[in-house]
């Protein structure tokens, strides 16, 4: 080996891992506004779940026997945004089973809440009581209230 081309192999190795980290930090920065934001809409979340559902759902998401269901892995909560999306803007009144268990109470229509609001919401609800599923988002909720009418 040429032992004056040493410095600059050095010089060259150095600047490509530089550039390297500074690529990684870069990726990592841009990771997490998104979990930030989601972190977010979970707090929001929690404080309309406790001003508007808590009541009914219970501080643990359990419901109350064959009154009000539990939101703790249900497939209303983990399935379909939208239908669940439109449970919040309408209400529901069906007669189900939710996990073996018959429920019949009336759940009014929320769709006084904001767009925002019903999306941390949701959120919220699919992210606790042990549930983990991806986040509403506003978009969602504005197709989901125009598709409806509301």
């Amino acid at each position: 080996m040429d032992f004056k081309k040493a410095p600059i192999l050095l010089l060259i190795s150095i600047f490509i891992a530089t550039g390297l980290q500074a690529q990684t930090k870069k990726h990592k920065a841009a990771v997490k506004p998104s979990s930030a934001k989601l972190k977010a809409s979970i707090a929001a979340g929690s404080t309309i779940f406790t001003e508007n559902c808590v009541a009914c759902h219970q501080a643990d998401g359990m419901g109350i026997p064959n009154m009000n269901p539990p939101l703790a892995k249900t497939t209303f909560v983990l399935g379909d945004k939208t239908k669940l999306i439109k449970i919040i803007l309408n209400g529901f009144s069906d007669d189900v089973e939710i996990n073996g268990q018959r429920y019949a109470n009336t759940m009014a229509s929320h769709d006084f809440l904001k767009d925002q609001e019903i999306a941390d919401l949701l959120t919220y609800v699919r992210n606790s009581f042990g549930n983990k599923a991806s986040a509403v988002t506003i978009t969602q909720v504005k197709a989901a209230r125009a598709a409806n009418g509301k």
